[in-house]
């Protein structure tokens, strides 16, 4: 009995525990890449310069940039620039609200019409990409090279727009938004963004042609720079904020994880055939996805004396031969981590959405969820409906343990019977109890393992649910967010209660002390689970009914045939 009850304290033990790790592991805790430009022979063309990443970029300067250029004059052109960064260019689709600066075409705030801020406020849509006194986040590209206008001496390309805004036609499917420059050499250079109707992916083009009688040559470069704030659009818990940080694929681990941290103790550089590079919060992701069939210079640091971070990459050499023109440019997706979208755009993307070490087993339970609530179209409705599942396919192992429990507990007299008699002596009690079981055909851990197999289950449907952004906002009776902790505490306290009837259930230890502890669980885990998404407790309450009813008609059957005995 005593070693039951160590094993099953244990075991939910260590269980909160890893929950409770692994919730404030996702909850706590690049502006621009200095993208060196890539080195390759152009028959017929001089040799592309190397741009060092200069040490004092700043957050919106000319000199985020590539630039042979002294630093006083980078001074000079920051302040200029100042002046006409206030020109902007408004883009509205049914996702998307996209603000784009002119200087230099960079994308300075996206907001989700589809996605609110708070509950509370549903005409308020979710900020993801910013560029203000609180939070610097942009995806900035360009060209750099010899000839990129974005490297040139003159600080940062200023574009043309025909309009100051642009919409979505509702008969429309997509919206094409043209920026122009013209170089002082002659060279048109147009920067496209493509919008898709009903998409969060961004095609990004630059389209140049080259009316003059020299050769183009030119880099293309993306990336995200982020400083460490915090997410505004995550709640907390356990006083911890949500996750940041960056990822990209590698060709040995497709998802590739780097931190802040990470970056400030060692930039990342190298060279890779497709990929993508991101920015990553609670169930948001920015990333910017190159051609998958050339090869790309990936990269990542901090700036400087700054609280910035940024990841991106630089395409090879694009050579334009006069009177000649050609496109070059990447796709950019920023908007929720829905994982059927993710999964389409390109390989290894879907794993931005962590659903930790047993993704293997979490997998299939989105999967399973999914399904349920394109039938049910209610979440709240489908987890229940998720549970049972879960529930029905562990039905013979829970039964197994609760016979084990209700054995143990019709020898509880007889137990108790030994340690009065044998107080004294520990090695008597044990080899009593021991033979007491082999009598009964009791396996004193039996009604243990099947519950610790039970547990990588419980922990993958807590990644699961945790990570789900269709949760974020989804409504359940009177909750209003199955995404956030409920705020009137009713699903905690349930769930207490019914942990505390469990309890009731199964025998009780002989051992005063493990008696004491057992009887705290149920007030501990109230008080964690008070901060826990509704949409966990929902499921874990569901758990303890299911396991509720099983138990107590399995202990009536034994204690049954206990007393026909």
């Amino acid at each position: 009995m005593d070693i039951q009850r160590l094993v099953l304290l244990g075991a939910l033990s260590i269980s909160a525990y890893m929950l409770i790790l692994a919730w404030n592991e996702d909850y706590n805790t690049p502006t621009f890449v200095e993208p060196s430009t890539i080195q390759q022979p152009v028959a017929a063309a001089p040799a592309i310069p190397s741009t060092e990443l200069p040490n004092n970029a700043s957050a919106t300067g000319a000199n985020d940039i590539p630039a042979v250029v002294p630093a006083a004059k980078q001074a000079v052109i920051s302040s200029m620039e100042a002046i006409v960064s206030s020109q902007f260019v408004e883009v509205h689709s049914d996702t998307l609200n996209v603000t784009i600066d002119l200087v230099g075409g960079d994308i300075v705030n996206v907001s989700l019409p589809e996605y609110a801020l708070h509950v509370e406020t549903p005409n308020i849509p979710l900020t993801l990409l910013e560029n203000s006194g609180t939070l610097v986040y942009i995806a900035q590209s360009g060209l750099i090279g010899p000839n990129g206008p974005d490297a040139s001496p003159d600080g940062r390309p200023v574009y043309r727009s025909d309009f100051s805004e642009y919409s979505l036609a509702e008969s429309e499917k997509e919206l094409s938004v043209e920026l122009t420059y013209i170089d002082a050499s002659g060279v048109d250079i147009t920067k496209e963004f493509i919008f898709t109707r009903g998409s969060y992916l961004v095609d990004v083009r630059y389209h140049i042609d080259n009316k003059t009688a020299n050769p183009w040559l030119g880099n293309f470069f993306a990336q995200i720079k982020r400083d460490d704030s915090d997410d505004p659009g995550a709640g907390a818990s356990f006083g911890a904020q949500a996750y940041l940080g960056t990822a990209l694929f590698t060709p040995d681990k497709p998802y590739t994880k780097l931190d802040f941290d990470d970056i400030e103790e060692q930039s990342f550089k190298q060279n890779i055939e497709g990929g993508w590079i991101s920015m990553i919060q609670h169930y948001f992701i920015s990333a910017w996805i190159p051609a998958p069939d050339s090869s790309h210079l990936y990269q990542t640091r901090k700036v400087t004396n700054t609280n910035q971070y940024i990841i991106g990459f630089t395409d090879p050499v694009l050579t334009v031969q006069p009177g000649a023109r050609a496109s070059t440019g990447a796709q950019f997706y920023v908007g929720p981590k829905i994982q059927s979208w993710l999964e389409e755009i390109s390989p290894g993307l879907k794993l931005t959405i962590d659903y930790g070490w047993l993704w293997f087993i979490a997998q299939p339970l989105f999967w399973l969820l999914t399904f349920i609530q394109s039938i049910v179209i209610n979440w709240g409705v489908a987890i229940i409906l998720l549970t049972m599942c879960v529930k029905a396919i562990f039905f013979k192992l829970s039964a197994t343990s609760y016979r084990s429990m209700a054995k143990m507990r019709t020898l509880q007299p007889k137990m108790l019977d030994i340690r009065e008699r044998h107080a004294d002596d520990r090695q008597k009690m044990s080899q009593l109890t021991m033979q007491l079981y082999k009598d009964e055909k009791v396996n004193p851990l039996g009604g243990c393992l099947p519950i610790l197999v039970q547990m990588p289950v419980f922990i993958s449907l807590y990644w699961t649910l945790n990570e789900a952004v269709e949760l974020r906002h989804a409504n359940f009776l009177w909750l209003t967010d199955l995404a956030a902790m409920d705020p009137y505490f009713v699903l905690p306290i349930i769930m207490g209660v019914t942990m505390f009837i469990q309890q009731q259930l199964n025998p009780a230890p002989p051992d005063p002390m493990q008696a004491k502890m057992m009887k705290m669980m149920p007030i501990i885990f109230t008080f964690f689970f008070m901060w826990f998404p509704s949409g966990l407790v929902l499921y874990w309450l569901m758990n303890n009914l299911l396991s509720i009813a099983q138990q107590w008609v399995i202990t009536r059957k034994i204690e049954q045939e206990a007393k026909n005995n």
